[in-house]
């Protein structure tokens, strides 16, 4: 079929309408209950709103105000997917992708996408989930978009099986649509150049010993100041504004350095904006958001269930002549109740897994009742479902800030900001 794709969803994909025609099609498909708002992106309606607004078509790698043609491949309750077959009218912010592999990996989704524009189109994506999944309706502030738009990304994890019965064996990311087929990516546009130097040899070694695998596993290249290493345990230096940070190459961190001074200094003001004297960093990690807005507070603690980044951190502080920042090996969900900062004057960092806060710490966090929260995350959909919370217990919603730390990607980093009434 043909039809106009007329906006982005938060997970990349072109989504266009199509009318209904068929005079069974309102009972057989836009009879079900309309989903709740989701991480996928903002809820599709009612029936009748559907029913009239037509049939939403999913196509990736299509852009807003395309005419496209498209097949469809499956059907579900609310919505279809297809694959695109054509562009018939380009947008003029399409551009030519670099990769060549471009619509066959999975990890880009926006190459064909000028990078002013997804910046623009971040931004209204945070827009709508903060308005359909926290029921807010507020500015949000332009998208501070990344120096370096290719080989930015500091960290690869290509994956790879045992050979297959046809003796290939690809190294490389999931294939665009599926869960388990893997495309050989060769070299990475978004990775930096050292990583790409490395690679070629990374899986040079894999493949010399195809024979040995015997089920799937994973590459780690990690770039440190142009020295890559593909070992798990090997430690890392990064430095970051006047910081340097030693981990473990496993361990999380943020993994686009030419944003990262920008972006942890916009954190520590936020932090420090309502004037706390105490600042808590649950998920601190090795210590990035913790040490880097030491200088603003009296005190600051940090909370980290790995035990390594904890010993690192603690001994980022020390080399760093950072004496007021204490940390605590422990489940972020289990502080709160022993910590001896004032609520009323301690401000606290919250930078979670993608999947968002547990209910629990959200609680937890809500009863103590710091003066200000500034919550970090990678995936603005659970964001702002935790939101809700937040709001409900009685914090204000004053800043709210995307940072593109992975340009030509769906994927941003997501800065609110909370007061207590």
């Amino acid at each position: 079929m043909e039809l106009v794709i007329s906006t982005l969803t938060n997970r990349g994909v072109g989504l266009g309408r199509v009318a209904l025609n068929l005079p069974q099609a309102d009972s057989l498909a836009l009879t079900a209950p309309a989903p709740e708002a989701s991480k996928d992106g903002p809820a599709l309606g009612s029936s009748a709103e559907r029913s009239e607004a037509g049939w939403v078509v999913m196509v990736p790698f299509t852009l807003p105000g395309e005419r496209v043609r498209a097949r469809i491949f499956r059907n579900h309750k609310n919505f279809s997917e297809a694959d695109l077959i054509e562009v018939l009218t380009p947008s003029p912010h399409r551009v030519t992708p670099r990769c060549p592999l471009f619509g066959r990996c999975g990890g880009c989704q926006y190459q064909h996408l000028a990078y002013a524009e997804q910046l623009v189109w971040k931004r209204q994506q945070v827009e709508e989930l903060l308005l359909h999944m926290a029921g807010v309706s507020f500015p949000v502030s332009p998208v501070i978009g990344s120096p370096v738009e290719f080989g930015y990304r500091s960290k690869i994890t290509p994956h790879f099986n045992p050979p297959r019965g046809d003796g290939t064996m690809p190294i490389g990311f999931l294939r665009q649509g599926t869960r388990f087929d893997l495309v050989d990516v060769p070299y990475c546009d978004i990775a930096t150049d050292a990583i790409n130097a490395r690679l070629t040899g990374a899986r040079a070694e894999v493949l010399a010993r195809r024979d040995q695998y015997k089920r799937g596993s994973t590459l780690l290249l990690r770039d440190a100041g142009g020295t890559v290493t593909t070992e798990f345990d090997a430690v890392i230096t990064e430095t970051v504004g006047p910081l340097k940070l030693r981990f473990l190459a496993r361990d999380f961190f943020q993994n686009n350095p030419f944003i990262l001074p920008a972006f942890t200094a916009y954190v520590s003001a936020q932090a420090a904006a309502s004037g706390a004297r105490f600042l808590v960093d649950a998920y601190c990690g090795s210590g990035l958001f913790a040490l880097g807005a030491a200088d603003r507070f009296e005190r600051v603690a940090g909370v980290e269930i790995s035990i390594s980044s904890i010993v690192f951190a603690q001994e980022n502080a020390t080399a760093n002549g950072i004496a007021n920042a204490t940390f605590l090996a422990s489940d972020a969900a289990a502080i709160f109740g022993d910590l001896d900062f004032p609520a009323g004057g301690t401000a606290v960092i919250i930078d979670p897994p993608r999947k968002g806060c547990d209910q629990a710490f959200v609680q937890q966090l809500v009863a103590y009742g710091p003066r200000t929260v500034v919550y970090v995350s990678c995936d603005p959909a659970p964001q702002m479902r935790d939101l809700a919370g937040f709001l409900a217990a009685g914090y204000h919603l004053t800043a709210v800030q995307p940072f593109d730390l992975f340009p030509q990607t769906r994927h941003l980093e997501c800065v609110i900001t909370l007061d207590r009434a």
